[in-house]
């Protein structure tokens, strides 16, 4: 360059060397030489070998490969195994392997646990390239060390006692021929109960005796051992045997018919001791009296309720239900069976002519009679549903009369429908109408002609206090 400089750019390794700077003019020539030496973070060590392994611990060796112009100034040990995720740092004595050592002992190992192990050395620029991976080595068997934790259990059918635990992972069984030993004794005796299992991944064990009481309190400890030896049992933990099932059904069973598909039933709740166990709730069987008693549907209700209400059910025909309680070990006898008939449909025919005016904030309406067919529930009044336009939810007048009066704030338009109310349910509603926004004017109109001027959609939801009374 023109200051006489050399400047080179993404200067690498391969730079390295002699560089010669020569002048010359047709008398004479100058010639000047430098060599340049770029550092580097150090090349990966060699030849990396286990020369010694045990349950624990393994002696690795390894030599050192290019320094890059920088002396290597410390050696860490990475390694893996079929169970970590990629390469781990791993701790050794000593704890920090300065550049001039080529060997150390890997410590905190795992038990009968296949290893590979690598090593990185590092100087003033930074960490280098990681070695080839020695060759796999398993580590030596040992005694087991960790016992299961979470244990715990209970449920089961009568008579049992179900124990469970988490399984040892395979990397902390420590060797070959691992399995558990569970111990248990009912509560307030000295003596343990032991039995092996010898399947690595079993999660449980299940204990079955007549002499189990019901609901009874048993210590309970589990622990490991593989063919080097027993390892330590996990705490003692309070684990229940199986409950008992219920033993007598509900009293004062009843059913009745809310509409057209739906029956309730209640029932008394069973006297319930807890040296029994714990009662999960009752389930309700039912079926028409078309279908089988073996065929029923079955619905559950909480143990804390006494009815439950059956959806779903077809109109006008008589269903027959029972009721039973149930727990964990299972459940009791059915209660005597009680019916009841489902409720006539309700009228398909909707309230016609509806007629409606307005004199300042009181709107009159008024229908047609809705007559129920022989097969309908008969018609007990009349609901009016009604809401500003700028509503979502419906507001609503029962009255028992073909009429009804609304005082309303006629600063926004109205929505209304009519529908007949039965036994079994609400009948079919009426066409919507809209009453249009008429301030203190007075207006009158029936559904139909109304319906076809103005829209009765694409409003949005707002709240107004609205009053309301039937006319008597």
């Amino acid at each position: 360059s023109a200051s006489g400089d050399l400047m080179i750019r993404n200067i690498q390794l391969k730079h390295s060397g002699k560089y010669v700077c020569m002048v010359k003019t047709e008398v004479d020539s100058v010639a000047s030489a430098a060599d340049l030496i770029v550092r580097g973070s150090p090349g990966p060590p060699e030849h990396v070998k286990v020369d010694e392994i045990t349950d624990t611990t393994a002696q690795i060796s390894w030599q050192e490969g290019t320094d890059n112009h920088s002396p290597v100034t410390t050696y860490t040990i990475q390694a893996r195994t079929p169970f970590s995720v990629g390469w781990q740092r791993v701790t050794t004595v000593p704890d920090v392997i300065d550049g001039k050592t080529f060997t150390t002992t890997v410590v905190d190992l795992n038990p009968w646990v296949e290893y590979e192990f690598r090593v990185v050395a590092s100087n003033k620029i930074g960490g280098g390239e990681p070695s080839l991976p020695s060759e796999k080595v398993r580590t030596e068997e040992a005694v087991p060390e960790i016992p299961p934790s979470e244990v715990s259990g209970g449920g089961g059918s009568r008579s049992e006692l179900v124990i469970t635990w988490d399984p040892i992972p395979e990397e902390l069984q420590n060797g070959e021929g691992f399995g558990y030993v569970v111990a248990f004794r009912p509560f307030g005796t000295t003596t343990w109960i032991q039995t092996v299992v010898t399947s690595p991944d079993t999660p449980r064990y299940v204990f079955r005796n007549e002499s189990i009481l019901p609901f009874s309190p048993y210590e309970v400890k589990v622990g490991v051992y593989n063919n080097k030896g027993e390892g330590p049992f996990s705490s003692v933990t309070t684990v229940f045997s199986a409950e008992e099932e219920p033993s007598i059904a509900p009293s004062g069973v009843s059913a009745m018919s809310l509409s057209s598909s739906v029956i309730e039933v209640s029932w008394t709740p069973i006297p319930w001791k807890m040296s029994s166990g714990r009662l999960l709730g009752y389930e309700v069987r039912y079926w028409n009296n078309g279908g089988k008693e073996e065929s029923s549907n079955r619905v559950k209700a909480a143990g804390n309720e006494t009815s439950i209400r059956i959806t779903g059910l077809k109109s006008n025909l008589a269903y027959y239900t029972a009721v039973r309680a149930y727990n964990s070990a299972g459940a009791g006898p059915f209660s005597a069976t009680v019916n009841a008939t489902t409720k006539k449909t309700p009228p398909s025919q909707p309230p016609g002519n509806v007629v409606w005016n307005v004199t300042d904030s009181r709107v009159i309406l008024s229908w047609e009679e809705v007559r129920a067919m022989e097969n309908e529930s008969e018609v007990t009044g009349y609901k009016v549903l009604y809401r500003t336009s700028s509503q979502t939810n419906m507001n609503v007048l029962n009255t028992d009369k073909t009429t009804a009066e609304l005082l309303l704030q006629l600063n926004e338009d109205y929505v209304i429908e009519v529908k007949a109310t039965t036994d079994g349910g609400d009948g079919t509603s009426s066409e919507q109408i809209l009453i249009p926004r008429l301030a203190s004017m007075d207006a009158r109109g029936s559904g139909p002609s109304v319906l076809n001027i103005f829209s009765v959609s694409g409003f949005l939801p707002t709240i107004f206090s609205l009053t309301l009374n039937s006319v008597l």
